[in-house]
Formats: structure tokens, sequence, C-alpha cells
């Protein structure tokens, strides 16, 4: 199946033309005996899979020495699951290297901060910027492009695992060199450097490029700039091997679809997946949600900005848990009917594919406590029949593959650099966390009733009546443009405290806060408010903030005062302001209210921007609604995101019938409905991102 824009999708390797929803998970037949197999392709289509991910933590048992390979067992695995129907994503087997490899050439092994190698043992034990290490993985790449090229099962093409989940940050000798070339690309000059990283201070003027740095252990903070760009080198060193990796798949294979699985999940924020998505043929992602309170509304945020990263086009689920992990300090079991709603989730976000990590639960190693779709207790067991009737139900649902995601009337947008350089030392606050933050959004808007997109800066906003922006810290001079304009042409942009305060140098915007963005709010701020742990302040609207407070004086008559602060060092100054610029608008959050606190706020703000729910009063709040579609149906997807039972009769269409989805009228906790209606008139699928 190909996507538009050139954008492929999953070769299926038969029938090509039938639209489905892909099923599966990672296979790892490496750890089981010859005859388990067998076993595992009857229950692979007793469970509906259709697809796996097949060699990625392989290269040892390929490659067990320099030069002896061993590809009997991968062509047999290969061929079987081909014969049982059953679709291939094959890795490129690099994710981690074999111990012959790291004895040979202990080079690879990355340094941490403080010098320390980091040993074999676990995995990812290798620097991302090692020519060594590149070499020997391009040369096992090539052999598996070149003797899998034509195999029929061959579905896609996995380049290593979660790049970066444990090596991205590498303080080699190694990283100091490729950093020292990536800064050159970036300043061309040393005198530019010295400038934008405001070298004059604490005596750090840079006179030869081999002086510099990566940001190692330092006698106390290192240099701030420095630490940015460190961590944008750092992704961009993963998104290089990425390419080279990739650029060898398309040379021998270039009918064949290549991804990564990304990490959109959490405090995953190293990888600037914004940046990485055009690398790859279709996006693909794992996530694994903490339990605890926001849990259910994090992975609806991390699926809805996954489907933004893929441009509204088909994406992947990678990775999840069939129920618990194992590197929780506490592991907790799925919930009955928790597997089939955090899956459906996904692909009411745009997924095309549902796979699991993994298929049979381990046995022995470090993850043999991780869920699996066939769990310890094998398949006479209640989580292997909720596996399988999951798999009905995706084959149920094959009409929703390809249809894209309607896009809603309000953006949140997630900007990576913010996200980086807001919660770098020396700061007003070390307390600050820019993702909950926007999360804090993404609930109070899932509480009102109101769909909103997680988007990137590098997307089209002018489609938006209201654009969301949560501590946006670092603003280019184009990106202010874009938000200035958008509101100049009637849109209306929220944003908070800690916004718009430095340029893409992490330089401070000089004249009062919050810098770019003082003429367009039409406020002024001198001085950074935090607040200590614990300490709140209560607004007049009846709610509290926290973290922060800002001095803020208003410097425009059409400025107006959403909210005052009752108590603090500020009690009677404005906490929530609105400055009114012709038809759009601008406003100013300068406290953590929390979902809580924003749901009080939020009414007059969507008003402001003439944002209404589309959904009826009795389920706003209890149910998280996206809508896909292909132009003549809508289909509605409904997940129960409260502990309640809640009536859907007053909602469009008609449930369509499959046995992990709801049809009743009433919506049980952790339960899903799906509801196809026609399509409605002058509405149109959201654009790429």
């Amino acid at each position: 199946m190909e996507a538009d824009n050139g954008r492929r999708w999953l070769r299926w390797p038969s029938d090509p033309a039938r639209a489905r929803l892909a099923y599966g998970a990672d296979y790892n037949p490496e750890q089981w005996p010859r005859e388990t197999w067998d076993e595992d392709m009857r229950a692979m289509r007793a469970a509906g899979v259709n697809i796996v991910s097949l060699a990625i933590f392989s290269w040892a048992r390929i490659q067990p020495r320099r030069d002896v390979w061993d590809f009997q067992w991968l062509d047999d695995v290969m061929d079987l699951l081909h014969a049982n129907g059953i679709a291939v994503d094959l890795a490129t087997a690099t994710a981690t290297p074999p111990p012959w490899l790291t004895t040979a050439h202990p080079e690879i092994l990355p340094v941490d901060r403080h010098g320390h190698t980091v040993w074999p043992g676990a995995r990812q034990h290798w620097r991302p910027t090692s020519p060594v290490f590149r070499e020997h993985a391009l040369r096992l790449t090539r052999a598996m492009a070149g003797r899998y090229r034509d195999h029929p099962a061959l579905a896609a093409w996995h380049v290593s695992n979660e790049l970066g989940c444990h090596n991205v940050y590498d303080y080699s000798q190694d990283a100091a060199e490729a950093f020292r070339r990536w800064l050159r690309g970036r300043y061309g000059t040393l005198e530019t450097l010295n400038l934008a990283w405001a070298t004059t201070f604490w005596s750090q003027h840079y006179s030869e490029w081999d002086q510099i740095l990566p940001p190692r252990l330092a006698a106390s903070y290192p240099n701030p700039t420095q630490q940015l760009d460190f961590i944008r080198f750092s992704s961009d060193a993963l998104k290089d091997h990425l390419r080279a990796e990739r650029d060898v798949l398309r040379e021998l294979t270039p009918g064949i679809p290549v991804t990564t699985n990304f990490m959109v999940m959490g405090e995953m924020k190293a990888m600037n997946y914004a940046d990485w998505a055009s690398e790859v043929d279709f996006v693909s992602n794992d996530h694994y949600p903490r339990p605890g309170p926001g849990a259910r509304d994090e992975l609806s945020f991390s699926a809805n900005l996954t489907g933004s990263l893929a441009g509204g086009r088909p994406w992947c689920l990678m990775e999840h848990a069939t129920s618990a992990v194992n590197w929780q300090p506490v592991n907790l079991a799925k919930q009955a009917g928790g597997m089939a709603r955090d899956s459906l989730t996904h692909v009411a976000y745009g997924a095309d594919a549902v796979c699991f990590f993994q298929w049979r639960q381990s046995a022995g190693g470090a993850e043999k406590y991780h869920s699996a779709m066939v769990p310890h207790a094998g398949e006479d067991s209640e989580l292997f029949r909720s596996v399988a009737e999951l798999g009905a139900t995706l084959a149920a649902l094959a009409p929703v593959a390809g249809t894209r995601r309607r896009r809603a009337d309000v953006a949140i947008l997630f900007d990576w650099e913010s996200w980086w350089a807001s919660e770098l030392d020396s700061h007003p606050t070390s307390l600050l966390r820019y993702r909950r933050e926007a999360l804090d959004w993404y609930s109070a808007l899932l509480a009102a009733g109101v769909r909103a997109d997680v988007v990137t800066p590098v997307g089209d906003l002018t489609a938006y009546p209201l654009v969301v922006a949560p501590i946006l810290y670092v603003v280019p001079d184009p990106l202010a443009r874009r938000l200035e304009d958008h509101v100049a042409s009637g849109g209306h942009l929220v944003t908070t405290y800690f916004s718009g305060i430095v340029d893409q140098n992490d330089q401070v915007r000089l004249g009062g806060y919050p810098g770019a963005f003082r003429d367009l709010l039409g406020i002024r701020v001198e001085e950074f408010g935090p607040l200590p742990d614990g300490e709140a302040v209560e607004l007049d609207l009846g709610v509290t903030g926290t973290l922060w407070t800002d001095r803020v004086d208003l410097t425009d008559p059409a400025t107006e005062v959403v909210a005052t602060y009752k108590t603090g060092e500020q009690a009677g100054r404005p906490a929530v302001t609105l400055h009114r610029a012709g038809s759009g608008s601008a406003s100013y959050v300068s406290t953590r209210l929390g979902p809580e606190g924003l749901a009080v706020i939020l009414p007059r703000l969507l008003d402001a921007a003439g944002v209404t729910s589309e959904l009826p009063p009795e389920v706003r709040g209890l149910v998280d609604v996206t809508i896909r579609t292909d132009g003549t149906d809508d289909y509605w997807f409904v997940i129960n995101r409260s502990d309640r039972h809640v009536d859907l009769t007053a909602l469009p269409g008609a449930p369509l019938r499959a046995p992990s989805l709801a049809t009743e009228a009433v919506l049980a906790p952790r339960r899903v409905q799906v509801r196809r209606a026609p399509a409605r008139d002058g509405d149109s699928p959201r654009p790429p991102a």
C-alpha cells in the first residue's frame, strides 16, 4: 500500500490492495527451541497476527564472529512466517554490538560525562559517532539487505531499535571531534560561536576549535548554550546514524519502506522527533505509560503527537505492553479492558498498526517479567484470550485503515528545543516540567470536551482558530513572526509563564519578559516569580496557582484582565490576561493552574477564539473523542477516560460491532466504542504537521 506524497506505508507481501490494520509483535524465535516455532505460527494465526518485527537483537546470532555468518536460522524463520501469511518488519539487527566486537574494539564503547566507560552487559553500548561501530553496523546492514531484498515476507525495514534510549549522550573523544565538526557546520566561524555562546562570561572565549569539548563534568554549571547545542548535536548524531543505515537499505531495496521506532512517551526527550520524522518512510512509535494520575491522558497525548509527527499519514505503534512491564518500581498488571483501550487509543489517533513487545514472554534475560502476547501461563490464559479478541477487533476495523484524523479547532504547540532549554540548570526554578504543563492543557481541553491536535512548530498553524503554546521558552524570530501573523489574521494564541524568553542561542531577549511576545500580549514582566515547592497562591476565580507567579504590568489599554491574584506577593495584580488585536487575541497565563484550574479559565479563552465543544454536555470531560475519516464516513472513536458509565445516545452514527468494542448505549469504564457516521459537509482531514 502506498501513502500519498511519496510517504510509503507497509508493503504487504500478499494481496497488497486489501486495506487492513497490522497486528503483531517483536518476535524473538532465537530464544526458543525449533519445535516452539511451529506452535508460534499456529498461535499467531489464532490471535490474528499478520506482521512481526524480527531480528532486532540478533547481531551476535547472525554474526557470531567477525568473519562468520549464520543466516540459516533466520532464513528458516522468514520462510516459516511467509508460509503462514505473516509479514516481516525486518530489523537491521544493529541495536546492540556482539561481545566479539566490543572485545576487539573497546573504543566503540560510550563514555559518560564523568569520564567512565559504559561497559557491555546490557544493550546499546555503542557510540553514535564511532567510525568503527558505523563500519561494522553498515556491513551488517548491507549483508541483511543483500540477503533478504527479494524475500516475499519482507514488508518493511526496522533500523536499529529505540535509537538513543541508553546511549544518546556520549562524551568520548569521538564525540568531541564530531561535536566540533557539527559546530563548524552550525556557526562557520569561532567568532560567531563565541557570540552565540556568550563566552565573555566566565572567561570562556575560544581561540581554537580544538579547545571546545562536550559539556563533561565541570566545576560548576557548564555554559548553557554549549549544553543546548550538545543536546542538539546528540540528537543529530543519532539521526545521522539512522540516515546511514537507511541509505544502504534504500540503495539495495528501493521498494521496501524504512522506519525506526521513536519513543514519544513520558520524559523521553533527548531525540528531536519533529526533526527525525521526515527521515523515515513511515513513523513508528513505542509507548509505555506510567501508572498514576493522568496516565490515560498522557497516552492520548503521546498518540496524538505521534500522529502529528506522521503528518496525518498512517503510522505504526511498534511496541506497547499487553500488561505489566518490568522496569518500573512497582509493575502493575493492566486491568481488564486496559490492553484493548490502550491499543485502540493509538488507532484513534492514526495508528494503522498495533504491535507489542513481545510475542512470547521470555523465560530468561533482563525482560523475562515484561508481559507479552503469549504469557508465561501460555495460551490457556485470560491474557492470550484478550490478545486474540483484540486481533479479531482490528480485523473488523479494516475500513478504518488509511483514513485520516479530522483536524481539531485547537492546536497545542509542542517544541523539543523549548523542552530541552527550559529545563537546563541555573534557571529561576528547577521544578519546571515542560511536558507536564503541555499535558495539563491537553487534559483541561479533554475535560471541556474540546478536541486538540498536539503539533510541532514546523507544522501549519493557520488552520487552527486557537493555538496554545505552553512554556514556549525558545523563540527564534521566524517563529515569533508566524505567531504574530496568526493573531493578526484573526487567530488566537494562549501562552504561559517562561515563554518568549530567549532566542535560538538561549540568549535572553532584553527589555522585559515575555521577550518575543511582550507587544503581542500587551504586557511586561520585570522579574520572575518562581514559587517554592509546596507553596501556592489563590486567584479570584477560586483556583490555585503553583510553581510560578509573574508581576504582570499591562502596557496596552486593549489588554483585559481575566483573573487576578488574591494572595501572595502579586495579590491584586493580573494573573491571566487577554489582549485583543483586530479580530485575533493573545492571552497569557502567569502561573501553573493544573488541569482543574485551567478548566475554570478555559471557557473565557475558548469563547474569545470562537471554539465550542462538538460533544453533548452529558459526555464532556468523561470521554476522549477523536474522529478518523475517509471523506465519506467519519469514524468516531469514543474512549472512556473516566471511572463512570457514560451515556452515548446523543452521539452521531451507529456503533461498529467487534469483540473488544462496546456497542451498548452506556459506555463502561475502560471501554471503547467506534461509531460510523456520514462525513460532515465542509469538514476536511487535518493537514500534515
